[in-house]
């Protein structure tokens, strides 16, 4: 795994086009064995190198997604979290790294750097979900200002949209990242997108949609999950805590009240009760949120 992340990593480093669109094309393909693989790799016996990757690259990936559980103890993902926790091989920064770099050149007319943005936008989403400690990345003000510039009404409505989805993900179970965001004016950008005649319908679904996310009770750092069948338990608390009240995050200071939150929202826009009320009736996120 090591030599194909360093592969991957050289080409996403590079300034040629071609080259970028290779190595985020080669991420995506080993998430996808990682995520749908058939699961014939099976557990290194004694005796066998630890860091000898379990995927193949030569096969074909099921369609099925595996579950959470069985995840956790696939062998290629185990070897995938472990690389993640070091700074050499963690996937997400090299790409968020790529993505600083792509809002730095210069458009193309035939719309390939858009695509390079999405395809990266795309493969951050993916490993902030497989290693939440990764999310730390975006606890950065340089990282989250980077996603609230792909917010700006120049943007197209694609790179909007998928940059709304990384910021949840980016946000989710990670209270200080939030506090970030709010401190980085996040929530002036969103509301700004939000009354901009300019911005498309399925845009302002995606920003409304955000602020029922963001009005949410906060949960306990995910970050502390430090290997796969932590990530499993964590996930598997948070369906009995996002559904209650904030209890049991009364002792972490990075985490505001629901009430608190929407004092900060109602700065920048009109009827936020409505939208809280909206949310305690409907929990529109409560079935997502417990898997």
């Amino acid at each position: 795994m090591e030599a194909l992340l360093s592969l991957a990593f050289d080409n996403i480093a590079s300034k040629e086009t071609q080259k970028i669109r290779k190595g985020l094309r080669q991420i995506e393909g080993m998430l996808a064995q990682i995520c749908l693989s058939s699961g014939k790799s099976t557990p290194s016996k004694p005796g066998h190198r630890r860091n000898q990757s379990a995927i193949n690259l030569g096969e074909q990936p099921q369609s099925t997604p595996k579950k959470l559980g069985q995840l956790s103890e696939d062998p290629a993902f185990r070897e995938f979290f472990r690389l993640q926790e070091g700074f050499e091989w963690n996937v997400a920064l090299r790409v968020a790294d790529c993505l600083e770099r792509l809002l730095g050149m210069t458009s193309s007319k035939d719309g390939q750097n858009d695509l390079l943005i999405l395809s990266s936008l795309s493969n951050v989403q993916g490993l902030l979900l497989l290693h939440p400690p990764s999310r730390t990345i975006f606890g950065r003000e340089n990282k989250m200002n980077l996603l609230l510039d792909l917010l700006d009404p120049f943007n197209c409505p694609a790179i909007q949209s998928a940059a709304l989805l990384v910021l949840v993900t980016a946000l989710l179970a990670t209270p200080q990242n939030t506090r970030i965001f709010e401190q980085m004016d996040g929530l002036l950008t969103v509301t700004a997108l939000f009354k901009d005649e300019d911005t498309t319908q399925q845009v302002k679904v995606k920003l409304l949609e955000f602020l029922y996310f963001y009005l949410m009770p906060e949960v306990p750092v995910l970050a502390s999950a430090r290997s796969p069948s932590e990530l499993v338990g964590v996930f598997e608390r948070r369906g009995s805590t996002v559904s209650g009240d904030e209890g049991g995050g009364a002792g972490d200071k990075s985490i505001r009240s629901q009430q608190e939150k929407q004092y900060e929202l109602s700065r920048y826009l009109n009827n936020v009760e409505g939208l809280v009320q909206d949310l305690q009736e409907s929990a529109p996120f409560t079935s997502v949120a417990a898997r």
